[in-house]
This record gives structure tokens, C-alpha cells and sequence, in this order.
């Protein structure tokens, strides 16, 4: 894409309210260009050459990561951005192996589009913004950097979650854990709390599987 010339963009939503208003909004962006707004047919979408897809992820008739997964099969240049409400971490790790290049939520404001789509068009990777501490955040943004999916030591933990993770391992209550560290129960609670966030676990089982890795 040269200089001075338009970001083209292909809007794949089934609301036709939505696809329609967010079309008109970006067509009155200076940079930016809507070159169809249509369905997910993916033999017309890729005549049509955009440099990216706006691609909604509830489509009622099709599967939004098979027609990702088709669109990029079909033009592997693609730049694809992913429109959600609510991101799913499991959901966000199929699209980035799968190939896409960015994620939006729907209550971003307009800028933040337009934002998305410039970094997008220009070759950059964009993950949603409210998930950058949790593990699969991290696995997605090293997936998305070509590098190996399957570590997590990006993950950052203090000094003190790296322990409490430890005691947990061993077996140990948050009371005895509170005992062992000489400090509150409740802080206790709320270090087991930051963990179970940042690596995306539910339970005490699984942080002790994960300490022992």
C-alpha cells in the first residue's frame, strides 16, 4: 500500500444496522475506504482485495474462524481484525493460530477503530487491550511475534505469588500459607486471587499442577 493511498476495508457482519452505520462512519475517515459490506461470501470478499477484513465473530450463518481461516487460505496477505463483545481467551488463541491479525471490542470507541485499522494495515499485530497480564494473552502475543506458544515464563509474577504458587504445590492452606510467610490470611486469598487471573486457572488443583511443571 503506497503513500497517500486509502485503506481499503471489507466489513463481514450479518446486522445490517451495524454494517451499514460502521461503514458510513469509516467512509467519512480520510485514510479509509469501505470497498464492500456484505456476508460472509468468501469468493466475492476476495475479488474484492481489501487490505483488511472487519470480521464479526457471531455470524449466525457461518463459522466466523472457518471463514477466517478460508479467506486467508485463499489470500494469505489477508489482514483480518476480529470484532467481538466479550473476547474468549480459548476463542482468541483459534483466530491467532489461525492467522489473523487483530482483535477489536465493540465497545471500543471509533477511535480505537480506526486506530486498529491503521496498526493492522501497516503490519502489526493487535490483541484486545484488557487482556495483557493473562497467559494466553502472552501466549498470543508470542504466537503473533512468531516465537514459541508453548512457554510461560512471560508471564510476570511477584515475588510473593511466585511463593504463594510454591506453598500451593506443597500442599499447604492459605492459612498455613499465611502462617509460613507471616502474613494475613486474606492476603493470602488475594495473592491466590492475582494468580488464578494471570495464568487464566480456576482452581488451587491447577495452580499446583502448574507449579510443579
Amino acid at each position: 500500500m503506497s503513500i497517500g493511498t486509502p485503506i481499503t476495508v471489507a466489513i463481514i457482519d450479518d446486522n445490517r444496522l451495524v454494517r451499514e452505520a460502521l461503514a458510513a462512519m469509516l467512509d467519512d475517515v480520510v485514510d479509509v475506504r469501505v470497498v464492500t459490506s456484505a456476508v460472509a461470501d468468501v469468493t466475492f470478499l476476495t475479488e474484492t482485495k481489501p487490505d483488511v477484513w472487519l470480521l464479526d465473530v457471531g455470524l449466525r450463518d457461518q463459522e466466523s474462524l472457518h471463514v477466517a481461516a478460508a479467506l486467508l487460505s485463499a489470500t494469505p496477505q489477508a489482514k483480518i481484525i476480529v470484532m467481538d463483545i466479550i473476547p474468549v481467551h480459548e476463542d482468541i488463541m483459534e483466530f491467532v493460530n489461525v492467522g489473523v491479525s487483530g482483535f477489536l471490542l465493540k465497545d471500543s470507541t471509533f477511535g480505537d477503530f480506526v486506530d486498529t485499522i491503521r496498526s493492522v494495515a501497516a503490519g502489526q499485530k493487535v490483541l484486545p487491550p484488557r487482556m495483557t497480564q493473562s497467559l494466553f494473552s502472552q501466549i498470543a502475543k508470542a504466537a503473533v511475534r512468531g516465537e514459541r506458544a508453548d512457554t510461560l515464563d512471560e508471564v510476570r509474577m511477584t515475588r510473593r505469588e511466585s511463593e504463594v504458587i510454591a506453598l500451593i504445590g506443597e500442599g499447604l492452606s492459605n492459612k498455613e500459607i499465611a502462617q509460613r510467610l507471616e502474613i494475613a490470611t486474606h492476603t493470602v486469598k488475594s495473592h491466590v486471587r492475582n494468580v488464578m487471573e494471570k495464568l487464566a486457572l480456576h482452581t488451587r488443583l491447577q495452580i499446583a499442577a502448574y507449579s510443579r511443571r
